[in-house]
């Protein structure tokens, strides 16, 4: 009897992100508590979904797809939110939705295309940075955290600035976008290497297509 992966255990817990993280988009313009607490949390079960999936053996390309389409449109619709929120900023957001859906969609099929079953196995051989950005799974949920939580204390500072620390008479929302916002941008430094390299690696299995397409005609003559 074939296996059914819609009910892999990690898949069900995307399940679940996905209906935490709608419920977060329907309460972001009224309520940033309610927002917050399901966005946090679905955040939060990104780290188990992999847990469980290397655990159980249930890993999977569709769950692959479904976390990594999870963690890109959250983020998106928080950004859009942002918009809305703060338009003379737009811009910025938009560009940071645009950056992070083509470069994570480009990185995904370029690693599919390359016959991997996950955008995080890096080749050896592959960029630098991206290698030790994917390999090295503290700097990664570093870098994930601290850009998502900039992104939620910009958006909580629009209605609070959070309790205020008493020694530097700062929010602590507005404190924590001021901490989280350097490496948030260095995220969206490392996207676009990744975009880069993915483009490359398109260019250079379209070279070698193409040279071979051209060595068959070559010997059809």
């Amino acid at each position: 009897m074939a296996e059914n992966i819609y009910l892999f255990v990690p898949n069900i817990i995307d399940y679940g992100r996905l209906v935490l993280a709608f419920i977060s988009f329907y309460f972001m313009p009224t309520d940033p508590v309610k927002a917050s607490v399901c966005y946090i949390i679905s955040g939060l079960l990104d780290a188990f979904d992999g847990h469980f999936a290397r655990m159980l053996n249930q890993g999977s390309r569709f769950g692959a797809m479904m976390d990594q389409l999870t963690d890109r449109i959250t983020t998106m619709c928080l950004c859009a939110t942002l918009c809305h929120l703060y338009p003379s900023y737009m811009f910025f957001f938009q560009v940071s939705m645009a950056l992070d859906i083509f470069s994570h969609w480009m990185h995904l099929q370029g690693s599919a295309l390359k016959g991997s079953d996950s955008h995080k196995k890096i080749d050896l051989s592959a960029n630098p940075i991206l290698r030790h950005y994917y390999s090295n799974r503290v700097v990664l949920f570093l870098m994930c955290l601290c850009n998502e939580a900039f992104f939620c204390a910009v958006y909580l500072c629009y209605f609070t600035p959070g309790p205020i620390i008493p020694v530097i008479g700062v929010g602590f929302f507005k404190l924590a976008a001021i901490v989280c916002c350097p490496l948030s941008l260095l995220k969206q430094f490392i996207s676009v290497i990744q975009l880069l390299a993915a483009c490359e690696n398109f260019v250079i299995v379209d070279r070698e297509e193409r040279a071979a397409a051209a060595k068959l005609t070559a010997k059809t003559k």
